[in-house]
Formats: C-alpha cells, sequence, structure tokens
C-alpha cells in the first residue's frame, strides 16, 4: 500500500469564520493553528498547504484565565541600546491592535521559521470588531465555544 501524498491542486481550501467573543486564547489558538495546517484532514501532507483560511472577529473580546492580563508581560528589543521594551497582556488588549495577541499566539504555535509557516500565516484574517471584507468567499461560521464548555469564559 503507498503512502498518500497530496499535490497543492488537490486540495480543498475551505472558508472559516470565527468569533472570538469570550474566547480562551490559548484554546482558540491551538485550534486555529490546527486548521491553519490542515491536520484536521484525511489527506493532511507535511509538506504541502493543506490548511483552511481561517477569518477572527471580535480580537479585542477574547478571554485569557487566571492571573495573565496582569502577569503575562511581552517583550522585544528594539536594536537599540538600552532598547528592551515589554507590555502586559492587559495592555495589548485594550490597545489599538488587539488582534496582534491572538496573531502572536498563533504563529508561537506553528512550524518555527519555515517558509510554509510563514505562507501558512497569510491565510489568517484577524479583526478589532465585527465586521469584516470577506463576505465574497462566503465563510462557514465556526462556533469554537460550543465545541467544549472550556473553550468559553464568562469572567
Amino acid at each position: 500500500m503507498k503512502t498518500y501524498s497530496a499535490k497543492p491542486g488537490e486540495v480543498e481550501k475551505k472558508w472559516l469564520l470565527i468569533d472570538a467573543d469570550g474566547v480562551v486564547l490559548g484554546r482558540l489558538a491551538s485550534l486555529i493553528a490546527m486548521r491553519l495546517r490542515g491536520k484536521h484532514k484525511p489527506q493532511f501532507t507535511p509538506h504541502v498547504d493543506c490548511g483552511d483560511n481561517i477569518i477572527v472577529v471580535n480580537a479585542e473580546k477574547v478571554r485569557v484565565t487566571g492571573n495573565k492580563l496582569q502577569d503575562k508581560v511581552f517583550h522585544w528589543h528594539t536594536g537599540h541600546p538600552g532598547g528592551v521594551k515589554e507590555r502586559t497582556m492587559s495592555a495589548t488588549l485594550s490597545g489599538r491592535f488587539p488582534e496582534r495577541a491572538i496573531e502572536k499566539a498563533v504563529e508561537r504555535m506553528m512550524k518555527k521559521e519555515s517558509p510554509l509557516a510563514r505562507r501558512l500565516m497569510k491565510n489568517l484574517k484577524i479583526y478589532k470588531g465585527p465586521e469584516h471584507p470577506h463576505e465574497a468567499q462566503q465563510p462557514q461560521v465556526l462556533d469554537v465555544a460550543a465545541l467544549n464548555p472550556k473553550n468559553k469564559r464568562s469572567a
């Protein structure tokens, strides 16, 4: 029996719409990373883009559990001497670009430093509010909160 290897032309890509309102960030990011990579499909091939295109709306309403809003701190360096910057999760989610919290969480769950991972991240569209410009693609709604009771937190 031969191993099946999908060709890029044979892959059927869907458009999925996910509402992040009240959904736990880590659980949402792991589900998005799996769907972007295509691991939920039986014809998954590691070196081919088998994943779906994903639209995430209401990124500013995503939840984190525990004390992560105050305790989780992101560090980066500007490249200048003494240029170490830091920002808490609450500052990220209440700031100008709350969609970066989801983007970074998904990016860190993808395969590291690969051209395929960079190409797959282009299939992810994240929007701050409930509106998105992808109505023409007729995305199917994926209710992440209904998949598992732990996916949605009220407080």
